[in-house]
């Protein structure tokens, strides 16, 4: 049915009753509905057909208009609501009015819980949250993501990959080659030597370009997965924790210490609220966020105090933050130290392959013009003037391809690739072991790690807090507490608990079992107060106002509220923290009959013995203290002292053997913690941090003591401390600095916002996934997703593994570049020619810097790591070991290969290609065994672990069936010539000789001072 204008008039209107259409009271009158159809069988089916198009028309109306109406749009069924009931207009204003902090367009928009009824959300119980209800949201206000640059596509790494000079050399000669020998041999046999050297270049380039691409495509998925944060939203009337991705306009959000935020918003509620927004104005002075003057909450700011709710306005690309997130790459070019000092190692070894080619190169020019050169027929290759300019020009060509393919050898390319390999691979990894890497100079500095300062809560413990103590006063209550305590007592237990935490119940119902959701310790005295003290939190918010918060932070150790009470109109300081702190802002105490007696030292004694015991079972104490004020300032002395909880936290299991492990491994661990004292010495001895037949005072000290020593007598104590007790964010950095100036390289865990110094001012700084503020998680280079100290050590392991696997690596290549440099050098000399040729050093080439490289890096962390001490930042890359072994490996190819370039057509009977081919079919064979060899640098056995190392074996068979194919098969392709049975199992017998040799020489002791130390002291 049409619906023109004409005809709007004699439509069914829903209007208020007595008043004009303008008006925003709505009924529905039916009785002015008129039919143009007078058949009455009709009028119902009309009927219903008017008033579904009048009630769509109405939601529309009441939807798009910003006047006030009276109508509860949760009535109408939302099948017939359309993503257009978001006026287009008025989201734009939301994002204007954001992105500008227009005061004066808030105003006009009613404020936060005006748009909120707009936005159909409501500022207690948020959104409704079902699939159809965020389905309509992110249709008419998008999703909170933002556009990501493309990552780099594969031909940008190919062409990177061409860009590189001895491959453009390369791919020259390989073209002037095509051209001459076209022109001489015709196109059937022509295009060899040229499109042989083209197709090796192009397997090399393509390998390379694979093998970047992927680690890329890797490094992007694990930075995605990097800012995949959890959020607190609260949906219909239940707190969800969900990723940061799928936040929508209209969500109420839960803002705590350290949480960033997730999108553009308006402040609900909440107390003491400062945001730090540097990240997006540059400026580090923090916002004091009000609901007066500044209640614009923008998305990638920093929560540095107090906590509150926020409604959500704007999302993705409609924030500021997504517009600049979307224009930053997220490319990582980070060089790691390793990654730096490898390439002043290939720039060294490169220049020397340099040299030694440049010398090939001019020795063989010589010969070749001197007319010392012959070819396959033993015809001079160079008769004067009687040779043809286009002879001369590919004698020319050849003989540059092959010194430059003798450069391509030379430079150990694949050490660079050996590094990213091994670290991209060690991250993947390291991911299922509950370690996310963000900055990859981190998982190489934990394998120099000496000390490593952990806390307590969470890390060396479960963080499954439970009540088990209670004393109120000086008495320890046992049993039913509500039958035995004063209900006055009770009544200020709960106001304590109830309005002085940033944690929450959810009970959908009168039978349902209570939700809690908040911190470990938040949650475990809620669940205490709710289930032994018959605490009711949806009536205690009701029947107070708060006044004002000091929200808890780890300096002063402990948080208030002022609170007034509706009924009686009085007002309330509570005060809640670490039981000996809160003790002393008393002078009364409580006893279990509501009785107020005076604290005096003897009291205090007994108090404070009852917090000790409690403390020395490794049980955390919190007190509660109270007072009735006529003022509206929350005090901090002359309190009434209520009463201490002791909550219970287990030793996770496996803690204690991996303190052990880290012990074995040289590596020193210390407990710093914000807990008592005694909880602390409780928790260390049953973890093995301390041990009771050694126990002496100076392992253990307070944070007031550690930060009130003179200089030079921390630094002589420093190293004696495993456990700091109630220590401050402050004197964790202190510790850091200090340990870091005697030259430890120290690891650090942390969760909090005020640990952020600490953690970046750490050489490696672990942040705790789940409790673990984003401020904490921003300013760390490892985050442990599961908490758990036994993943510390994983990561120590895994630190340790990237430098052993990097130095595996580095022994294979020298060997394959000091047999290679010094077999074409003598042979140039000696006999001017070079027994492999530009394929043949190519496809060497390809074995070592890449599969060598996927063979040798991806071997995963052992025990037998930890039986070393840490790895030193000054040892050198190439120890005595790698010397002796790479030496002895070189020298044995070298010997054997010059034998047979010398004396194997003699020995074999063979003619000269054939002799070649088994030159290079040994050579190849040799570096096979060789990885083998390069699995384990000191141990003999190098076999032991190789069945879990798949990908090794996969290598090697892949590397094997590929030479098979070169010898046997690609003939004209690599200028080789087929080898008989007995041939083949020469080359294998000459190459698993490699085996019984690495075993001899490994039974050769060094000297543990480096080699190269003993060459500068003869310099100096």
């Amino acid at each position: 049915m049409s619906q023109n204008p004409a005809n709007m008039s004699t439509r069914p209107r829903l209007r208020g009753p007595g008043s004009s259409p303008e008006s925003g009271e709505v009924i529905l009158e039916l009785s002015s509905l008129r039919l143009r159809e007078p058949r009455k069988r009709w009028r119902s089916a009309f009927i219903a057909i008017y008033f579904t198009r009048a009630l769509r028309s109405l939601v529309r109306e009441i939807i798009g208009n910003t006047t006030e109406t009276l109508i509860n749009v949760k009535g109408i069924d939302e099948n017939v609501m359309e993503d257009r009931s978001f006026a287009s207009v008025y989201r734009e204003k939301l994002v204007s009015m954001m992105k500008d902090k227009r005061l004066d367009h808030l105003h006009e928009l009613g404020g936060a819980e005006r748009i909120a009824a707009e936005l159909m959300s409501n500022p207690e119980t948020g959104i409704r949250g079902d699939e159809e209800d965020l389905r309509r949201r992110r249709a008419a206000f998008g999703e909170n993501k933002y556009h990501r640059p493309p990552p780099k596509s594969f031909l940008y790494f190919v062409v990177d990959s061409l860009k590189d000079l001895t491959i453009i050399i390369l791919l020259a000669c390989a073209s002037l080659s095509l051209a001459f020998g076209i022109k001489e041999e015709g196109p059937s046999e022509g295009w060899y030597d040229g499109g042989s050297i083209s197709i090796a270049v192009f397997m090399v380039v393509m390998v390379s370009a694979v093998t970047n691409f992927r680690q890329s495509r890797q490094f992007h998925e694990l930075s995605k997965v990097s800012e995949n944060i959890q959020i607190n939203v609260v949906r219909n009337g239940r707190r969800h924790h969900i990723s940061i991705f799928d936040i929508v306009v209209g969500d109420v959000v839960s803002l705590k210490i350290g949480d960033q935020i997730p999108a553009d918003g308006l402040f609900l509620d909440g107390h003491s609220l400062q945001v730090d927004e540097s990240s997006m104005t540059g400026e580090s002075d923090h916002i004091e966020i009000n609901k007066e003057s500044h209640p614009f909450l923008v998305s990638g700011g920093k929560v540095v105090d107090g906590y509150g709710r926020m409604l959500v306005i704007s999302v993705g690309m409609n924030t500021a933050w997504g517009e600049l997130m979307s224009s930053i790459s997220h490319d990582n070019n980070e060089l790691t130290p390793l990654q730096s000092r490898l390439s002043k190692l290939t720039s060294a070894i490169g220049k020397a392959g340099s040299l030694i080619a440049f010398f090939v190169l001019v020795v063989l020019l010589v010969r070749y013009f001197t007319g010392n050169t012959v070819d396959e027929n033993g015809k001079r290759q160079y008769i004067g003037k009687k040779t043809k300019v286009d002879d001369i020009m590919n004698g020319v060509v050849h003989i540059i391809s092959v010194a430059v393919t003798i450069i391509v050898v030379a430079i150990p390319e694949g050490l660079p690739l050996a590094v990213t390999l091994t670290l991209a691979y060690s991250m993947k990894r390291m991911m299922a072991d509950q370690a996310m890497v963000r900055r990859l100079s981190a998982c190489e500095t934990m394998g120099s790690a000496t000390i490593i300062c952990t806390d307590k809560t969470g890390t060396l413990t479960m963080n499954q807090m439970k009540v088990v103590k209670f004393t109120l006063g000086k008495e320890a209550i046992l049993g039913n507490k509500v039958a035995v305590i004063n209900p006055g007592i009770i009544e200020l237990i709960h106001q304590g608990v109830a309005l002085n935490t940033t944690a929450s119940v959810y009970k959908a119902d009168s039978l349902s079992e209570p939700e809690f959701s908040g911190s470990p310790t938040e949650k475990a005295i809620l669940y205490w107060a709710v289930m032994e003290l018959n605490m009711d939190m949806a009536k205690m918010k009701p029947s107070y106002e708060i006044l004002h918060v000091e929200t808890f932070n780890s300096q002063k150790k402990r948080s208030g509220a002022l609170v007034r009470k509706k009924s009686t109109n009085t007002v309330h300081a509570h005060w809640k923290g670490a039981a000996e702190i809160i003790l002393r802002m008393c002078s009364k105490y409580y006893d279990k009959s509501g009785a107020v007696k005076t604290l005096d030292e003897d009291d205090r004694k007994a108090v404070l013995h009852k917090i000790e015991a409690m403390a020395s079972q490794a049980l955390r104490c919190i007190a509660f203290a109270h007072l009735e004020v006529d003022h509206q300032t929350l005090i901090e002395e002359k309190l009434i002292f209520l009463g201490v909880v002791g909550l219970k936290d287990p030793c996770r299991e496996g803690v204690k053997e991996a303190i052990d492990l880290c012990r074995r491994a040289k590596v020193k661990i210390k407990m710093i913690t914000g807990d008592n004292i005694l909880t602390a010495k409780a928790i260390a001895l049953e973890c093995g941090i301390l041990e009771s037949s050694t126990l002496t005072d100076s392992e253990l000290v307070e944070g007031v003591q550690f930060r009130n020593f003179g200089y030079e007598e921390r630094m002589e104590k420093i190293g004696q401390i495993k456990v700091m007790a109630r220590s401050s964010p402050a004197d964790k950095l202190l510790m850091i600095k200090s340990l870091k100036e005697k030259g430890e390289v120290v690891a650090v865990t942390g969760d909090g916002t005020n640990d952020a110094p600490a953690l970046k001012e750490a050489n490696v700084g672990l942040a705790m996934g789940i409790q673990g503020t984003e401020v904490a998680k921003e300013s760390s280079d490892i985050i442990i997703m599961d908490d758990n100290f036994k993943s510390v050590v994983s990561i120590l392991k895994w630190g340790r593994c990237v430098y052993n696997n990097i130095q595996k690596f580095i022994q294979f290549q020298l060997t394959v570049n000091v047999a290679a440099l010094i077999i074409n050098l003598v042979a140039a000399c000696s006999a001017g020619e070079v027994p492999l040729t530009a394929v043949q050093l190519l496809w060497v080439n390809l074995i070592m810097d890449t599969l060598g490289a996927l063979a040798l890096a991806t071997d995963r962390p052992t025990d037998e790591l930890m039986d070393k001490p840490p790895i030193g930042w000054t040892q050198p890359l190439i120890t005595n070991v790698m010397w002796r072994n790479l030496s002895f490996q070189a020298l044995y190819q070298v010997t054997v290969l010059l034998t047979l370039q010398f004396k194997g057509k003699s020995i074999f009977k063979v003619k000269e290609l054939v002799k070649n081919t088994i030159i290079f079919n040994t050579f190849v064979l040799c570096q096979v065994f060789n990885e083998f060899n390069a699995r384990k640098l000191e141990k003999k056995n190098v076999f032991q672990g190789i069945i879990r190392n798949r990908l090794f074996l996969w290598i090697v068979a892949a590397t094997i069936i590929l030479q098979v194919l070169m010898v046997e098969l690609l003939r004209k392709f690599a200028d080789t010539e087929r080898l008989n049975w007995t041939q083949w199992a020469i080359c294998v017998v000459i190459a698993a000789l490699s085996w019984p040799l690495a075993w001899v020489v490994k039974c050769i002791p060094v000297p543990e001072k480096p080699f190269l130390d003993y060459l500068k002291r003869k310099r100096s």
